[in-house]
C-alpha cells in the first residue's frame, strides 16, 4: 500500500462526519449508508494531485467492488468520478481492510448486467437514473495490492 499522506475529507457534512467516523474506527462503525455497505474511496484530484476522500455505497461483483457515480442523479459527473478518469488508482477503506485498488468504467452490457443487484442494494439509484438524461457510470474497483 502507498505512504500515508495528507487526505482531504469531501466538504459535504455527513460525508465528511461519516468518513471520519470511518476511518477513525478502523472500519468498524461508520459502514453502511441508508442500510447499504459502504467503502472509503481515496483518489487523487486531477488538477492539484491533492488525496481526496469520499464515502461511497458499494456492491460487489466476485472480487470486485463496484461504486455508482449517480450524483443524486444530477446533470454533472460528482467531482470524485471525474478525477478517476484521469487517475484511476485509489485506496479503499472497505471495513476494517484497507487496500489500493484500480478504477475501470463498465461498458454498457457489463453496466446492464449488474444495474439490477446495484439497485437492488440501494432503491433510489433507479429513480437517479430516471431523474437524469445523462448516463449514469458504474465503476469497478479491482484490488492491485495490499
Amino acid at each position: 500500500m502507498t505512504s500515508p499522506e495528507e487526505v482531504v475529507i469531501s466538504p459535504t457534512g455527513w460525508v465528511a462526519q461519516q468518513a471520519r467516523l470511518y476511518e477513525e474506527s478502523g472500519g468498524t462503525k461508520g459502514t453502511t449508508v441508508q442500510g447499504a455497505p459502504c467503502l472509503l474511496l481515496d483518489y487523487k484530484g486531477r488538477r492539484t494531485g491533492q488525496w481526496r476522500r469520499t464515502v461511497l455505497i458499494y456492491g460487489r461483483d466476485g472480487d470486485d467492488y463496484l461504486i455508482v457515480a449517480s450524483n443524486g442523479g444530477a446533470d454533472e459527473h460528482p467531482l470524485w468520478y471525474r478525477n478517476l478518469r484521469d487517475e484511476p488508482d485509489v485506496r479503499l477503506r472497505v471495513g476494517t481492510e484497507r487496500f489500493d485498488a484500480r478504477a475501470e468504467t463498465l461498458s454498457a452490457d457489463e453496466k446492464e448486467r449488474v444495474w439490477p443487484r446495484l439497485v437492488d442494494l440501494f432503491a433510489p439509484y433507479a429513480d437517479y437514473r430516471r431523474k437524469t438524461s445523462r448516463d449514469i457510470p458504474v465503476v469497478r474497483l479491482i484490488r492491485t495490492k495490499g
